[in-house]
């Protein structure tokens, strides 16, 4: 099984998060490939058996332009790799049919009730569905503080969600 893990992130959390996920991948034998989005173009994602797509919630859901450059600009952001091109929406909205190939998302969000903080990986699986993807594991959220620090316990968590996806995989293959 080839694993592609595609993600955004401004403070690291997500980054810190989609590695965990493909460690976890990786645990289960996956070949897993992980990617910043501003490292791919949308033909990128054509090979993999598996799409596993994750951001950060900016207002609500995805991010946008104005949304990533707030955070760079951020005094308190001392994230080196933060992601500054068009981001996940652009991305997605240029993928190619995923003609019913697997695919999970997942984001990062502040430690409140999601109806209050939205949730990215709500349109990042919709985007998914949108271009014949098959949702295998439901969509996972992962905790930052209002600092933007990762709660304890959350990579550990990510990196179990990572082989979920890889024996969900092996159970319908």
């Amino acid at each position: 099984m080839r694993a592609l893990v595609v993600y955004e992130s401004m403070y690291g959390n997500t980054a810190a998060v989609a590695s965990a996920i493909a460690e976890g991948l990786d645990d289960r034998h996956a070949e897993v490939t992980l990617r910043n989005v501003d490292d791919l173009v949308a033909d990128d994602a054509a090979w993999a058996d598996v799409l596993v797509v994750g951001g950060p919630t900016h207002a609500h859901g995805m991010s946008r332009a104005a949304t990533r450059m707030t955070a760079a600009k951020d005094r308190s952001n001392d994230y080196e790799g933060p992601t500054v091109g068009d981001g996940l929406r652009a991305w997605l909205a240029a993928l190619a049919s995923g003609e019913g190939r697997a695919a999970a998302a997942f984001d990062t969000r502040i430690d409140i009730p999601a109806f209050l903080s939205g949730a990215a990986s709500k349109g990042i699986a919709g985007a998914l569905d949108d271009h014949g993807f098959r949702s295998i594991v439901p969509r996972r959220s992962f905790l930052v503080t209002k600092d933007n620090v990762l709660l304890d316990g959350e990579l550990g968590r990510a990196r179990s969600w990572g082989e979920t996806i890889a024996t969900s995989l092996a159970v319908a293959g």
